[in-house]
């Protein structure tokens, strides 16, 4: 086995074009995303910045590519059929890993629309994450489980339908069932256990507009049971938190948006994350983020910060 296994990560690209807005598709909610996008983050996100990230990150060879959510904008049937040829232009399955985040998972489909099932091939176990599969328990397929060198990589789904105004996530009791015994078998695995998620899954992370519903019970899954790192999104800011568990502490990683061409709300410029995880079970992990992406809108894109996490 390689002596480290480099993940990418990317998170809200928000890329998908707003077209197909026809009278079946109309509703409150997405009336209001269709205003805020043409008012504010239209001018914000652009596919040009991600296209230079994932050339970038490309040259970089990780072994695997995470996307954690909001590949989308107010949930059109067409956004999710261009997500699907972008994250096929990414890569294969076996080589990207997809969470919905909450603008995936929008308000209501109609006439049929798969929704952010078309991304399925993104989003199930692989051979050896179907050993820990808990069907009884997990909720659309989640969480799920997939082997990459060191690191035993686990998608976890926050996303749910929401009113107007609300950007909340819930993961359900089901799921953070199933992700408890995932993550308990896989404490014997002698792997890196990799948690990815779209919201932020602390309490502290985000207010409850915006936050995860169960955010207190997802701690105690985390404090509990463990786990190597989580990655998240939503909250468009690169952060690092810890959760405090009985054994050890867990690093929680967010990162910005990865579209994100000029400043908007305090928010930094596109950017992305290359995890290298390195070590082992018995001496011990030591991950390393290096975050790539724009210093300014003219910059090129260029390393912006480095740390070392020692789990």
């Amino acid at each position: 086995m390689p002596d480290a296994t480099t993940i990418a990560h990317l998170s809200d690209l928000h890329l998908t074009p707003l077209k197909g807005f026809v009278p079946a598709h109309w509703n409150v909610k997405r009336t209001l995303g269709l205003i805020n996008w043409h008012r504010g983050r239209k001018t914000v996100h652009r596919v040009e910045v991600v296209d230079a990230l994932v050339a970038d990150l490309q040259t970089r060879m990780p072994d695997h590519i995470a996307v954690t959510g909001d590949l989308c904008n107010i949930g059109l049937p067409g956004e999710y059929e261009v997500a699907l040829a972008w994250l096929r232009s990414l890569g294969p399955s076996e080589a990207v890993s997809v969470v919905p985040g909450n603008h995936d998972i929008y308000t209501r489909l109609r006439g049929g629309s798969a929704g952010v099932e078309l991304w399925r091939e993104y989003m199930r176990d692989d051979d050896f994450g179907a050993r820990y599969r808990r069907s009884s328990r997990a909720t659309r397929g989640f969480p799920y489980v997939r082997r990459v060198g060191k690191v035993a990589l686990v998608g976890v789904n926050s996303a749910v339908e929401t009113p107007p105004f609300v950007a909340a996530g819930e993961v359900g009791a089901e799921q953070r069932a199933a992700l408890a015994e995932v993550l308990s078998a896989l404490e014997g695995s002698g792997l890196a256990r990799v948690v990815m998620i779209h919201h932020p899954p602390l309490p502290v992370q985000a207010p409850p507009r915006r936050g995860l519903a169960d955010a207190p019970d997802m701690e105690r899954v985390l404090a509990t049971h463990g786990a190597e790192l989580v990655v998240h999104g939503h909250n468009h800011r690169d952060t690092l938190v810890w959760c405090e568990g009985a054994a050890k502490r867990v690093p929680v990683l967010g990162i910005a948006s990865g579209s994100a061409v000029r400043g908007h709300k305090g928010e930094p410029l596109g950017r992305y994350n290359l995890i290298r995880v390195r070590g082992s079970a018995g001496e011990g992990w030591r991950i390393e983020v290096t975050g790539r992406g724009l210093a300014s809108p003219t910059s090129g894109i260029i390393d912006l910060d480095h740390q070392m996490l020692a789990v």
